[in-house]
């Protein structure tokens, strides 16, 4: 089995789309047309965004901090060389919601940003993150 894809509903999903490309790397995978909206696939390494388009508003307030702390969805991370670098690129566009914190007592040299994309779901942005050598087992 191998991670396939997440999905969004944007209100403007041209926004989100420009948002990931410009700031992430990402790039267009595949674009499906759905009559007068269209389905984009976007990639980046062997990670995909499906942006779906959508007229329904967020029910609740857009999730502070690291997200919303009931069960489901809290955030989407992303791996970089230097968070520094990727906010320095962001500029204006950096809404930071949390951070940027240093986790180096857990893992020498991992720091972690949250910050919000342009319709306000939180991206972790981090670096340094490695796996435990030995974690132990799940009973």
């Amino acid at each position: 089995m191998a991670f396939s894809h997440i999905g969004l509903s944007c209100l403007d999903p041209i926004a989100i789309e420009r948002w990931y490309t410009k700031y992430l790397g990402f790039k267009r995978a595949r674009v499906i047309p759905l009559g007068a909206d269209q389905l984009v696939f976007i990639k980046s390494g062997d990670m995909y965004l499906e942006l779906f388009k959508t007229a329904d508003k967020r029910p609740l307030p857009v999730p502070e901090k690291d997200g919303y702390p009931f069960d489901g969805f809290r955030h989407i991370a992303f791996q970089v060389d230097n968070i520094d670098t990727v906010l320095a690129a962001l500029g204006a566009d950096a809404k930071i919601t949390l951070g940027p914190l240093d986790f180096s007592d857990f893992i020498p040299g991992w720091r972690t940003v949250w910050v919000a994309d342009p319709e306000g779901n939180i991206v972790e942005i981090t670096q340094g993150y490695q796996d435990q050598d030995n974690p132990p087992a799940l009973d």
